[in-house]
C-alpha cells in the first residue's frame, strides 16, 4: 500500500513540473519582443561592433584600424556593408543602450531602426532617441582602403573587376598594400595582369623604396598608355625659386633668364625679391597718386601747388619731397630694379625629392615620346591609306567611264548616292545588318548598272567625242537625280547601319587605331582593283573594251559591236560606283548631296593618276589621300583649308605632268 501511494506521489509531482514548465514557456511566448537586443541573441558582427562602440562613435586614425580589422575578421557577409555605412555616415546609435543600427526615416522625426547584420527592422525611435555617427576624413580614408581590400579579394569576379576599375580612377597611397595582397590571390589571368600594371603605376608614385620606384618607372619605357604619361608628367612638376647666389649644379631643373623666358615676367620676378625682403617695393602709379592725395595740405603737396600737378614731372617731384620727409616709401628707379634683378638667380626645382626618380622619369618619358612620335607617323600613314582607299573606291568606276571611255560624267557622284540609298532601302526590310549589307552590294550594283545603261543609251551615245555637251548634259542629270532623291527620301540624313562586327576600331596602342569600317573599305578597294584589272586584262569584255577605246573602226571591222561595248562599259563603271556608295554610306551621312562630296576628288584621282590606267587611278588615290592627311596634320581643325591647298598643289602638279603619274604609252597616249 505504501509503495502504491509513493508511486502516485511521484507521478503527481512529475506532472506538476511539466505543466509549470509549459505554462512558463507559453507566458514567455505571449510577451512582446523588447526593443533591446540581449547579448546572447546578437550576431557575431553586432557583438564585435558593440564591443568597440566608443571607438566607432568617436574614432580616430589611430584607433579605427584595429576596429576595422576586427570587423573584417568576423567573416560576416554583412561586414562590408557595415563598413560602407560607416564610411558614408549612415550609422546611428540608440542613446538608451548604445545599440549601433542603421535607420530608415518614416515621417517627420520618426525612424525605423534596422539591424546592421540582417537589415531587418528591430524597433522604432524618434530623432531625440538616436544619434548619427560621423567619422572624420582620416577614418573614412581607412574605411575606403579596407573596402578596396575586401572587394579585391571577393569571390565574385565582377566585384573584383569593378573594384579595380574604381581604384584605378582614384588611387591612393594606402591602396598599394591591399592591391599587392590581391595580386597574390588572383586566379583570373586577365584581371591579374591589370592588377600588376596598376600596382606598378602606384609603386612609381607612392612606394617608399626609391629602387622600387625607379624599377617601376623604367618598366613603362615602352608603354604608350595615356594613364602612364598622366602619372609620369606630374612627377616632373617644378616650383619657382629665387636666391641671391647661383644654385649648385644638380639642385635645379632649369635656370630662368628674364627677358628670354616667358614663364617669368620682370614684375613677377621683382615681386619675389620684395617678398623676400631683398629689394624695396616698386611703387605703382596708383599708389603714388593716392599718397599725393593723402598729403595735400593748404592746397599743396610739399612745396608744389595742386594746380601744378598736371604733368608727370611735377608729380614725380612732389612724390620725391614726400619721400625726403619720410611720408612715403622710396620708389626704386628702373635702372635700380634692373640691377637688383641681375644680382638674383631665378630657377625651378623638382617637387620630387629623389634625383634617381627624376632621372628615371625623364629617361622613360623621353623613350615614350620617341615611340609616340613614330606611332603618330604610323597612325597618319594609316589615315592616309584609309582616305586613299575611299577615294579609290569612289573613283574606280569613273576610271572606266572617263579614264577608258573618255566620257565626262558629272553624274558619277549621283550613282554613288543611289548605291547608298539602295542599301538604306534594303535595311528597311532586312533587319539583320550583316545580311542586309550582303544583299545591298549586288542590289546597288544592279540598280546603278541599269541606271548607267539607260543614261548611256538615252544621252551619252549621242554625245561621243563632244566633251562640252557631255559635261553639260550629265551635269543636268546630276541635278535631276539629286532633286529626285530629295523628293523620295527627303532632306534629312538617312542611316545606313553597319553590322556589329564592324563596330569599334582596330586598336594597336593608345595612339594607333583605325575603325573596322575603314579596314573593310580598304579590303573592298583591293578586291575591286583586282577584279577590275582582271576584267580589263584577262577577259574578252576587257579586250574588246580596250580595242574599242583605242580604235573603234578597227574593232568594228573585227566583228566587235562598239555600241554594245560602250553600253556595258558605262554600265560597269556606274555599277561599281553604286557599290562604292554602299561602302561610303556606312560611315558618311546618306543624303542627296552624298555624291557631290566625292565627285571632285574622283575626277582629281583619275586625272592625277593618269587617264585610262587603273594603276594610275590607284596611284592618284594614294597621292591625294596621303597629301590631304599630311596637310590636315598641320592644321587638323580646318579640313576645308587642307582640301583647298591640296587642289592648288594638284593644279601645279598637272602643269608639270599633264598626263598624270602613270601616263599611257603607245597609240592611245596620243588621243
Amino acid at each position: 500500500m505504501i509503495r502504491i501511494l509513493a508511486a502516485l506521489l511521484v507521478a503527481f509531482l512529475t506532472f506538476s513540473g511539466l505543466a509549470t514548465t509549459s505554462l512558463s514557456a507559453q507566458t514567455a511566448a505571449d510577451q512582446p519582443v523588447s526593443d533591446s537586443q540581449p547579448a546572447s541573441t546578437m550576431s557575431k558582427l553586432q557583438s564585435v561592433v558593440q564591443a568597440h562602440f566608443s571607438k566607432i562613435k568617436k574614432g580616430s586614425v589611430k584607433t579605427a584600424q584595429p576596429v576595422i580589422d576586427a570587423i573584417q575578421e568576423t567573416g560576416d557577409p554583412a561586414a562590408s556593408r557595415f563598413l560602407v555605412n560607416w564610411q558614408s555616415k549612415d550609422l546611428w546609435y540608440r542613446k538608451s543602450d548604445d545599440l549601433i543600427v542603421t535607420v530608415k526615416r518614416e515621417s517627420g522625426k520618426n525612424y525605423t531602426l534596422m539591424d546592421i547584420t540582417t537589415g531587418e527592422p528591430i524597433g522604432k525611435a524618434v530623432k531625440k532617441e538616436i544619434k548619427q555617427i560621423k567619422p572624420n576624413s582620416g577614418v573614412r580614408a581607412l574605411l575606403g582602403a579596407a573596402l578596396v581590400a575586401s572587394q579585391l579579394v571577393s569571390d565574385d569576379l565582377a566585384t573584383r573587376k569593378d573594384s579595380l576599375d574604381s581604384l584605378a580612377r582614384d588611387p591612393k597611397p594606402d591602396h598599394l598594400g591591399p592591391l599587392r595582397k590581391a595580386i597574390a590571390r588572383e586566379s583570373d589571368a586577365g584581371l591579374k595582369a591589370d592588377m600588376v600594371r596598376l600596382e606598378r603605376l602606384l609603386t612609381m608614385q607612392y612606394d617608399k623604396d626609391t629602387a622600387a620606384r625607379v624599377a617601376a618607372i623604367e618598366s613603362f619605357s615602352s608603354d604608350l598608355g595615356l594613364d602612364v604619361r598622366a602619372r609620369l608628367n606630374p612627377m616632373l612638376d617644378t616650383r619657382l625659386m629665387v636666391a641671391q647666389t647661383a644654385p649648385k649644379k644638380g639642385t635645379f631643373a632649369r635656370i630662368l633668364k628674364l627677358g628670354s623666358d616667358e614663364t617669368l615676367g620682370r614684375d613677377e620676378a621683382y615681386a619675389m625679391l620684395v617678398a623676400k625682403g631683398w629689394a624695396p617695393e616698386d611703387i605703382k602709379a596708383d599708389a603714388k597718386t593716392k599718397a599725393l592725395i593723402t598729403h595735400i595740405a593748404d592746397g599743396k603737396v610739399g612745396s608744389i601747388a595742386v594746380s601744378a600737378l598736371g604733368t608727370q614731372e611735377a608729380r614725380d617731384k612732389a612724390y620725391a619731397q614726400l619721400v625726403e620727409r619720410g611720408l612715403a616709401p622710396a620708389d626704386p628707379s628702373a635702372e635700380a630694379i634692373t640691377e637688383t634683378l641681375k644680382q638674383a638667380s631665378f630657377y625651378e626645382v623638382y617637387l620630387e625629392p629623389s634625383p634617381e626618380v627624376v632621372a628615371a622619369t625623364k629617361a622613360t618619358l623621353s623613350s615614350i615620346e620617341t615611340k609616340v612620335a613614330w606611332s603618330e607617323v604610323a597612325d597618319l600613314f594609316l589615315d592616309g591609306l584609309s582616305l586613299a582607299s575611299i577615294f579609290f573606291l569612289a573613283a574606280i568606276g569613273l576610271a572606266i567611264t572617263f579614264g577608258v571611255m573618255g566620257v565626262i560624267n558629272m553624274a558619277h557622284g549621283e550613282f554613288i548616292m543611289m548605291g547608298a540609298y539602295t542599301g538604306y532601302v534594303i535595311q528597311q526590310f532586312v533587319t539583320n545588318y550583316t545580311l542586309s549589307i550582303l544583299l545591298a552590294i549586288p542590289a546597288a550594283f544592279a540598280v546603278t548598272f541599269l541606271a548607267g545603261v539607260a543614261m548611256e543609251r538615252l544621252i551619252i551615245r549621242h554625245l561621243y567625242h563632244r566633251p562640252l555637251e557631255t559635261l553639260l548634259a550629265t551635269f543636268g542629270v546630276s541635278i535631276a537625280l539629286q532633286q529626285l532623291a530629295k523628293n523620295i527620301f527627303g532632306t534629312q540624313a538617312r542611316p545606313l547601319t553597319s553590322p556589329d562586327w564592324l563596330d569599334g576600331a582596330l586598336v594597336i596602342n593608345d595612339v594607333i587605331s583605325i575603325s573596322w569600317i575603314r579596314v573593310a573599305i580598304f579590303g573592298l578597294s583591293v578586291l575591286f582593283f583586282a577584279m577590275l584589272w582582271f576584267t580589263l586584262n584577262k577577259t574578252r569584255l576587257g579586250l574588246e573594251t580596250r580595242a574599242v577605246t583605242q580604235n573603234p573602226r578597227m574593232a568594228a571591222s573585227m566583228g566587235i559591236n562598239p555600241d554594245r561595248i560602250n553600253m556595258l562599259t558605262f554600265g560597269l563603271g556606274s555599277g561599281i560606283a553604286g557599290i562604292a556608295g554602299v561602302a561610303i554610306g556606312l560611315f558618311a551621312k546618306v543624303t542627296s548631296e552624298l555624291g557631290a562630296d566625292y565627285i571632285v576628288q574622283s575626277f582629281m584621282t583619275v586625272v592625277v593618276g593618269g587617264v585610262g590606267n587603273i594603276w594610275g587611278t590607284l596611284a592618284g588615290a594614294a597621292m591625294i589621300g596621303f597629301l590631304q592627311k599630311g596637310i590636315e596634320w598641320f592644321n587638323p581643325s580646318n579640313t576645308l583649308a587642307a582640301q583647298t591647298f591640296m587642289i592648288i598643289f594638284i593644279i601645279i602638279f598637272i602643269q608639270f605632268r599633264p598626263r598624270g603619274i602613270i601616263a599611257l604609252k603607245g597609240r592611245a597616249a596620243g588621243d
